[in-house]
């Protein structure tokens, strides 16, 4: 299989090195200095004590890629309709995707019945550039339940790999069966599942709520969890969420006690949507939990807590970016 990256950092990294560990013919786009450092040592996977190096193809121009059979977007969910231009150029007419995004994704209403059925939410596929660029049928949709980070350009450090639960939108039967036994081949714990949807379902139900209250407390799981007026919202906001879910015809996601103690065991831990803020990079506040408000807004189904919580970072995201538009240049 020819596997190509878009979006080489620590999740697109940690599976670029498991495809190439198991055996497909791997190829980068990156830039600055994550080009340079691939083209001078190759890709580095840190995995405990251990250490390996991938040599691999790499180049910032799109038309200098091998044809690929399967183009991995590693990329943040806020951050596919600005590369649309490079997926369209990395596009061949056989080639598949492999999303691994969080939260939900451009695809996720498109054959799915249901009252909101091929929706194209503005949260994350603006004038569905997206849907028709990429459209459910030529992709596989991938839910990482994995933490790994980037120690410098080209290098990944990989702290823990639960499962990858991998599924077919399309025809792609075949190229499923391959790509999860590639990734395996590779060290990548992934697994198949004919219920795709509900899986990226089941994980947002703990990232649309810690995730942005985070943001607005600067605070870590464990620390939110202690404070009875912040659990209180995220146990709100996880309630509310359910059932948008069963209101578009999705599975009830259970006990929210239940799931809040799996959260609790992660211990005190600085969510990734914090992390950006304090790295004064772009949020994934669309596709984490805009989304989730706007298929509300859609149906008429009230969620004000979800609408609540939305709107408050939006305004505190709205305020950084005039701050520093108004600093003046050193």
């Amino acid at each position: 299989m020819r596997v190509t990256i878009i979006g080489c950092g620590a999740i697109g990294g940690w599976l670029a090195a498991g495809f190439a560990e198991g055996g497909a013919e791997v190829a980068v786009l990156a830039r600055g200095a994550t080009l340079a450092a691939l083209g001078s040592r190759g890709l580095v996977l840190r995995d405990g004590a251990a250490e390996r190096v991938f040599p691999l193809f790499a180049s910032d121009v799109p038309a200098a890629l091998p044809a690929a059979d399967l183009l991995v977007l590693g990329l943040k969910g806020q951050d596919l309709p600005a590369a649309l231009p490079a997926i369209r150029a990395l596009m061949g007419p056989g080639t598949r995707v492999l999303s691994a995004q969080n939260g939900v994704p451009w695809f996720f209403l498109q054959g799915f019945g249901g009252p909101l059925e091929g929706a194209a939410l503005e949260s994350v596929d603006p004038a569905g550039a997206l849907s028709a660029t990429l459209p459910a049928g030529r992709v596989l949709a991938a839910v990482v339940h994995a933490a790994a980070t980037v120690e410098a350009p080209g290098v990944v450090r990989l702290a823990k790999a639960d499962r990858l639960p991998v599924g077919d939108l399309g025809a792609n039967a075949a190229l499923l069966a391959e790509t999860v036994a590639l990734l395996r081949a590779g060290g990548v714990p992934a697994e198949p599942t004919g219920a795709i949807r509900q899986e990226i379902w089941r994980k947002l139900w703990g990232n649309s709520n810690m995730n942005p209250l985070s943001v607005l407390s600067r605070a870590t799981l464990s620390d939110m969890l202690d404070e009875p007026g912040v659990r209180g919202l995220a146990e709100a906001m996880m309630a509310e969420m359910d059932a948008l879910g069963q209101r578009i015809g999705l599975a009830p996601l259970g006990d929210i006690a239940a799931r809040m103690a799996v959260t609790r065991r992660i211990g005190a831990f600085r969510t990734s949507m914090l992390q950006d803020w304090e790295a004064g990079r772009r949020l994934e506040l669309g596709p984490i939990l805009g989304a989730l408000v706007e298929m509300a807004e859609r149906l008429g189904h009230k969620a004000p807590v979800m609408h609540g919580v939305h709107g408050l970072v939006r305004l505190l995201e709205q305020g950084s970016d005039r701050g520093r538009a108004e600093r003046p240049e050193a």
